[in-house]
C-alpha cells in the first residue's frame, strides 16, 4: 500500500489549539495500531532526527507512557503521557503531564478505505500555545510527525526488511555506512564494482553512487536523505539515477518504482551490531508496487550478496 496522504496544514487552530489533519491510504484499524504498541511508536514518533526510548507503555484508560525524547542535538526531553480515553479504532485522548502541559486528542475517521487522522493539542492558555509553536517549532514538528507516521502506514504492508548481525562495534558499521570511500569498498551486489561515491550525509543531501557489473555495464544511484540519527537509523529515498543525479528508471525492470523508502537500523549488543534493512515503494502505481512484491525474493538474494560483502570488509578492517 503506497504512503499517498492528502495533508491539511497544522496550524494554530483556535484560541489555546494547534491542529492538523492528514489522510493516510489505509484502513484505520491500520492506523491505530501504529499508535497502540510502543514497539511501533518508536519508529515514528516524534519530529525527523528524534528518538525515542520507552521506560513504561500501559496502552489503556489512565495508563501511562513514560520516554525520553533523544534530540539530534544530543539533549534528552523527558515526557510523561497519561492516557484518559481509548476507543478503538476511533479516537485516543491523553494528557501530557510534562512541561509543556496540554491535553491531547487524535481521532480516525473511514473514508472509502482510507483514514482520516485528526491530531488536536490544546494548552492551557494561548499564550503558552504561542509559546510552544515559536521556541519549540510545535508546527513544523507536528508535520514531520505525521510524515513519519505516513511512512510506518507504508511499511505495514508492501515492505521488504532484511537483518544480519555483524562482528563489529555498532560505530564501525555506521561509518561503513555513511562514509563514501567505505561505501565503495562493499555496497552493492556482489561482483559489482563502484567507481562513483559520493555522499553529502545530512537530511536533504543526497549519496551518488556508480556500479559496474562484470560484463562492463555502468549503472547510476542515489539516495535523498530524510533523517539521520547517529548512530541509530537512517532513513532516505532511493533511486535509480544518472551521472547528473537525476531519476532514472531501472534499466532492466522498467515496471519498477521510481522511488523507494529505505530505513536503515543498527542495533548493538555485546559488541555485535545487528544492521536491519527495511524497504517499500513510495508515490507508486499498483503495476510498480505489484513488481515490488513480485521481486521479493530475488531482493533477498541480492541483499545478502551485499551483507556477505559487508560482512567481509568489516572482517578486513577490523583485523
Amino acid at each position: 500500500m503506497p504512503a499517498k496522504t492528502a495533508t491539511a496544514a497544522a496550524a494554530i487552530d483556535d484560541a489555546r489549539s494547534i491542529a492538523a489533519m492528514r489522510v493516510f491510504d489505509a484502513p484505520r484499524e491500520i492506523v491505530f495500531e501504529l499508535w497502540s504498541d510502543s514497539k511501533h511508536l518508536a519508529n515514528w514518533w516524534g519530529p525527523r532526527g528524534f528518538t525515542i526510548t520507552t521506560e513504561k507503555f500501559e496502552f489503556k484508560p489512565g495508563g501511562a507512557w513514560r520516554f525520553v525524547m533523544h534530540g539530534p542535538d544530543g539533549r534528552d526531553y523527558q515526557n510523561h503521557i497519561i492516557y484518559r480515553e481509548i476507543v478503538r479504532p476511533d479516537h485516543i485522548a491523553y494528557s501530557h503531564v510534562t512541561g509543556p502541559n496540554f491535553e491531547a486528542i487524535a481521532t480516525f475517521v473511514e473514508r472509502s478505505g482510507k483514514t482520516e487522522v485528526t491530531m488536536r493539542m490544546t494548552f492551557e492558555s494561548a499564550e503558552l500555545r504561542d509559546r510552544v509553536a515559536k521556541e519549540f517549532g510545535a508546527i513544523e514538528g507536528l508535520h514531520q510527525t505525521l510524515d513519519r507516521l505516513a511512512e510506518a502506514v507504508a511499511y505495514s504492508d508492501d515492505a521488504f526488511e532484511i537483518s544480519r548481525t555483524f562482528d563489529a562495534p555498532r560505530s564501525l558499521v555506521w561509518k561503513a555506512w555513511t562514509e563514501p570511500d567505505r561505501m565503495a569498498q562493499w555496497f552493492g551486489p556482489k561482483g559489482v564494482k563502484v567507481f562513483h561515491s559520493k555522499n553529502d550525509a545530512r537530511p536533504g543531501g543526497v549519496y551518488h553512487y556508480g556500479m559496474q557489473s562484470p560484463d562492463g555495464n555502468k549503472m547510476w544511484g542515489k539516495w535523498v536523505y530524510r533523517e539521520i540519527s547517529e548512530p541509530q537509523r537512517l532513513v532516505f529515498v532511493s533511486s535509480f539515477s544518472d551521472e547528473k543525479a537525476g531519476i532514472g528508471r531501472h534499466p532492466m525492470a522498467p515496471d519498477w518504482p521510481r522511488e523507494t523508502l529505505s530505513t536503515i537500523l543498527f542495533d548493538e549488543k555485546n559488541g555485535q551490531t545487528t544492521v536491519t534493512v527495511k524497504w517499500v515503494p513510495i508515490n507508486a502505481t499498483e503495476t510498480e508496487r505489484r513488481a515490488f512484491r513480485d521481486a521479493k525474493a530475488s531482493m533477498r538474494g541480492g541483499w545478502s550478496g551485499t551483507f556477505d560483502q559487508l560482512e567481509h570488509y568489516l572482517t578486513e578492517v577490523q583485523r
